[in-house]
C-alpha cells in the first residue's frame, strides 16, 4: 500500500509539472508554434510513404497535423494533448483530430498497421511515463503472435511505429548540448506581442524536455515490450522503427 500510495503522488506531481510545463505552454503558443512546423521531416515522410495503399495508423502528438497530407493513400487518425493545436490539425487535415492523452490512447489494441510519435515523448517527465507512452503505443500495432495477439484478423506482418525524440548529443547546434549535460531541461519559447504604439513585448514560455542520450531510446522501446527495427540520428533528434511484440518486419 505503502508503495502504491507512492507512485500515486508521483504520477499526480508529474501530472502537474507537465501540465505547468507543457500542456499549458502549447495551448498558449498553438498559433506561433504552428506557423513555425510546416516542411515534413524526410525519414518521417518517406516512412510515411513507403506504407501500403489504404494503411490505417495513428499520429499521437500530431501538433498542427503537418503529416496528415504526406500520403493521400493511407488514414492517419490524429491526436494530440494541447486543444488549442488540436483545433488547428482538424482545419489542416481536413478530418477532425482528438483530445487524447498519450500515456491512454483510446484505440483497440493490436488493430493499426502504423503509428508515428515525433518530437512527443521527451516532453513526459519520468522514465516510467516515456515506457508507458511508448507501450501505449506499441500496444495499437498489429501483429502476428496468436498468444500476444487474440484478433484473427491480425495481418501476415506486423504494424511499425516511427518515434523521433530530441538528443542530448546536439553539439553542433545553436543549442550546443552534448553527453555529459543534464538531460532534464526547460527550453525557452519567446513569443513576441505587438502594441497600438508600435512597440512589442516578448513573453518566455519555459518548456520540459528529457534529452536522449544516445542509445535511450532503444533501451526504452525494449523496456516497454517493442523491438526496433531500425534506428538512427537526424538533425538533433533520436530515431527508431519499431514493432510491437510478436510482430514480423516482413
Amino acid at each position: 500500500m505503502a508503495d502504491g500510495g507512492h507512485l500515486d503522488e508521483a504520477s499526480k506531481h508529474a501530472d502537474a509539472y507537465e501540465a505547468q510545463h507543457v500542456h499549458d505552454i502549447y495551448d498558449q503558443i498553438a498559433a506561433h508554434f504552428s506557423s513555425t512546423r510546416y516542411k515534413p521531416w524526410p525519414i518521417v515522410e518517406q516512412f510515411l510513404r513507403a506504407l501500403p495503399d489504404g494503411s490505417v495508423g495513428i499520429d499521437v502528438g500530431c501538433g498542427n497535423g503537418k503529416y496528415l497530407g504526406v500520403n493521400p493513400r493511407i488514414l492517419v487518425v490524429a491526436s494530440d494533448r494541447s486543444e488549442n493545436l488540436v483545433k488547428i490539425a482538424s482545419r489542416n487535415g481536413q478530418r477532425e483530430a482528438l483530445i487524447v492523452d498519450s500515456l491512454s490512447l483510446p484505440h483497440r489494441d493490436f488493430s493499426l498497421d502504423f503509428a508515428i510519435s515525433i518530437a512527443v515523448i521527451h516532453h513526459l517527465s519520468t522514465a516510467v511515463r516515456r515506457i508507458q507512452a511508448i507501450k501505449s503505443i506499441l500496444l495499437t500495432l498489429r501483429c502476428t503472435s496468436i498468444p500476444l495477439c487474440p484478433s484473427p484478423e491480425s495481418p501476415s506482418d506486423g504494424g511499425k511505429a516511427l518515434i523521433f525524440v530530441w538528443a542530448l548529443e546536439q553539439r553542433g547546434s545553436r543549442r550546443g548540448w552534448d553527453a555529459g549535460d543534464e538531460q532534464d531541461v526547460l527550453v525557452p519559447w519567446v513569443t513576441k506581442r505587438d502594441h497600438s504604439d508600435g512597440t512589442q513585448q516578448a513573453q518566455t514560455f519555459d518548456r520540459y524536455y528529457h534529452l536522449y542520450r544516445h542509445g535511450e531510446l532503444e533501451h526504452d522501446i525494449t523496456a516497454a515490450g517493442g523491438f526496433v527495427i531500425d534506428s538512427g540520428y537526424e538533425k538533433d533528434n533520436w530515431w527508431a522503427i519499431a514493432v510491437s511484440p510478436g510482430s514480423e518486419t516482413g
